[in-house]
């Protein structure tokens, strides 16, 4: 029997939509962000303690027998959304959902990792997957020197390592973790050198490849949410903006040619927010077409998210330029998520593979 998606929010949902955004406007509003980012260290001050233990967001995918919520990929897809939104640096999508589900493809229910589910689930600890966040679910890696490109190190406390012999868990003190200069300072990537450090092995090498492949596509899956959420934002700003920027004495949102390329984006943002839901109650109810949902929903919403931010951009004319103003953090994270966990071009090729229509030669 096919899978028939809910795509409408729940009250649940709805009222954790409430909560986050309430949270990050006192918190993590954009002037706390830009105001991060000239630092050097972007993540607000005590936002991830609030965030993930205070709301308890970060065990939204976890058991309530391992410690967690007991909720599902949607809760945690509404959390990306508002995320996104706000464009908030936090090790969310790398964290509470990457690591946290490849540990819970593990299976296991006591020992280390689930030890360190249930730390990760109230807050006390962050992990991230040190692998490329350019990988796409399914491709191959094992760590046998120096990861480029791991998003969130910096925030971690536990690296996820895949290597040869397994998948270990190492502890971020004992590797090296240099940082890199991201296009997207609110996300920051590093080179990982857990090289010299023994770790302790979660699982073998087979059992290690699916939880890792696991873990990516819920991520990729769930990075259409937070795609959503700041293609939204960036709609809702420009419609906003355009209402009160008044040229030859009317708003400059009257204009015919505005209203046009404002309702394209608005049917576009509509699709995106269907594919992005299709995508988080596939993973939620572990739909068997759940690995084409998600890549339906990479390799539409993440073009999506790179219109909005640069309609953003342009449609607040010279404002839309200037660091002061936001929308640069919403096109600098849109362009970067073009290549998180998987290019459009990749998920393409998925789709393609899945329903047997390869592209022609």
């Amino acid at each position: 029997m096919s899978h028939e998606p809910d795509l409408l929010y729940s009250d649940t949902e709805d009222a954790l939509r409430d909560a986050v955004r309430s949270l990050l406007t006192d918190r993590a509003g954009h002037q706390t962000v830009l105001d991060r980012i000239e630092t050097g260290d972007p993540y607000p001050a005590g936002l991830w303690s609030a965030l993930a233990a205070g709301i308890g967001a970060a065990g939204l995918l976890v058991p309530e027998k391992l410690g967690g919520q007991g909720a599902s990929h949607r809760e945690a897809a509404v959390v990306l959304e508002e995320l996104g939104r706000a464009v908030t640096p936090a090790p969310y999508l790398t964290g509470a959902v990457v690591a946290t589900e490849t540990l819970l493809a593990l299976g296991a229910t006591d020992g280390p990792a689930a030890a360190l589910l249930a730390e990760l689930a109230a807050g006390e600890r962050t992990a991230v997957l040190a692998v490329p966040f350019t990988t796409a679910p399914g491709t191959p890696f094992e760590a046998t020197g120096p990861v480029r490109a791991v998003a969130d190190a910096q925030a971690a406390d536990v690296l996820l390592v895949p290597r040869p012999d397994g998948l270990y868990a190492v502890p971020a003190a004992e590797a090296a973790v240099t940082p890199l200069t991201p296009l997207d300072l609110t996300r920051p990537l590093a080179v990982v050198d857990a090289s010299a450090a023994p770790g302790t092995l979660l699982a073998g090498p087979e059992e290690a490849r699916a939880a890792v492949r696991r873990g990516l596509l819920a991520g990729a899956g769930l990075l259409a949410s937070e795609q959503l959420g700041l293609a939204e934002w960036c709609l809702e700003e420009t419609v906003r903006h355009t209402r009160e920027r008044y040229q030859f004495n009317r708003p400059v949102g009257s204009f015919q040619a505005l209203k046009h390329r404002m309702a394209q984006l608005w049917l576009d943002v509509v699709g995106a927010r269907a594919a992005a839901r299709a995508a988080a109650d596939a993973l939620a109810t572990g739909a068997a077409d759940a690995e084409l949902t998600v890549a339906v929903a990479q390799a539409y919403c993440s073009g999506v998210a790179v219109r909005a931010a640069e309609e953003c951009v342009q449609l607040h004319g010279g404002i839309g330029m200037t660091w002061e103003h936001p929308a640069h953090l919403a096109l600098k994270r849109a362009k970067a998520d073009q290549l998180a966990l998987g290019s459009a071009g990749h998920h393409q090729d998925v789709i393609a593979a899945l329903t047997d229509l390869p592209a022609p030669a």
